[in-house]
């Protein structure tokens, strides 16, 4: 694969790129026609899609293009998760420079191919266009398999607030490799290639959740939404959220609470739902707060009060209110 995608051309990076992909049962009709054709046994098709901009999104000089791969189709296959759905499918729009090595166009897609691997979902196809700046747009695909979809409007007061996988990874990963360090190498990882938990989506919907979303943009962020569809107020309780030995000593290295990065750091693409309070969750289920009925506005409040330190993750926000992605 030497040379670049300019010199392959648009058709050879396609045969390139194709070629590394795997299929799953769900997959009737892969890559190769005008459109790909994937089975629905529920009827209803769960769809989700998102952006990946260089230099706003990730860095070549912190990333491996497999990493962005992996990166890419995780943050858009939590989505389907996060509506109780199963992964199914994944389509890719990549915009990139002609001068671009195509080793590195075919990194990414092993990265994409490998995160649907982990969720039960496969590449079904996509498009290829030349531009100035690395693009990479995912469609994600998934089967609600006979539940109802878990929608943030759910919430009612007397659910418990419980969240499964981590919470502030990321964004310690970030501060640790925006400082020019690689390690503590977990917490690096942790920003570079997220690792939603897929399966608790589905699970949580069983479960009875009232309401759910992944955490994309931070925990306080996200519950928020939850809070204005549900018309409620989230309470968290800050004892009952563990922040690990090793993100308190990142923090004080770089002079950071660790709370903030729980709080309002996102990407690390956990699963945050209400359930009702005589539901017996799972040990993977970590209950962290309450719902409650507003007294003023929909809102989430930490200890009670408001949440006023900055954070979370707004694609038109001024730099000092959002964490950058890396």
């Amino acid at each position: 694969m030497k040379g670049t995608v300019g010199e392959l051309g648009e058709f050879g990076l396609i045969r390139e790129l194709t070629s590394r992909l795997t299929t799953t049962p769900a997959v009737r009709l892969g890559p190769g026609d005008d459109a790909a054709v994937v089975a629905a046994p529920d009827r209803r098709v769960v769809a989700s899609t998102d952006i990946l901009l260089e230099g706003r999104h990730f860095r070549r000089d912190w990333s491996t293009a497999y990493d962005v791969g992996r990166k890419a189709a995780a943050q858009n296959l939590a989505d389907i998760a996060a509506m109780g759905a199963v992964p199914t499918a994944l389509l890719l729009g990549l915009v990139v420079p002609a001068d671009l090595p195509v080793t590195w166009a075919a990194e990414l897609m092993d990265g994409l191919r490998d995160e649907c691997q982990v969720a039960g979902a496969a590449v079904v196809g996509g498009d290829v266009v030349g531009g100035d700046t690395i693009t990479v747009s995912i469609t994600a695909l998934g089967d609600l398999r006979n539940h109802e979809p878990v929608t943030r409007a759910g919430a009612r007061p007397g659910d418990v607030v419980a969240v499964t996988g981590w919470l502030g990874w990321s964004a310690a990963g970030y501060a640790v490799l925006s400082r020019g360090f690689r390690s503590p190498r977990a917490f690096v990882e942790a920003h570079r290639r997220p690792e939603p938990p897929y399966h608790a989506g589905p699970a949580a919907a069983g479960l009875g959740a009232t309401a759910m979303t992944d955490v994309s943009d931070g925990l306080v962020a996200d519950l928020g939404h939850i809070a204005e569809a549900s018309k409620c107020r989230i309470d968290l309780r800050s004892g009952l959220i563990d922040i690990p030995s090793q993100m308190s000593d990142i923090g004080q290295a770089v002079g950071v609470d660790p709370l903030q990065w729980v709080l309002t750091g996102g990407e690390d693409h956990a699963i945050v739902a209400t359930f009702p309070p005589d539901v017996k969750l799972p040990a993977r289920w970590k209950v962290i707060g309450e719902v409650l009925n507003p007294s003023a506005l929909p809102q989430v409040t930490v200890d009670g009060a408001p949440w006023t330190s900055k954070g979370g993750w707004d694609h038109f926000g001024s730099i000092e209110d959002t964490q950058p992605r890396g």
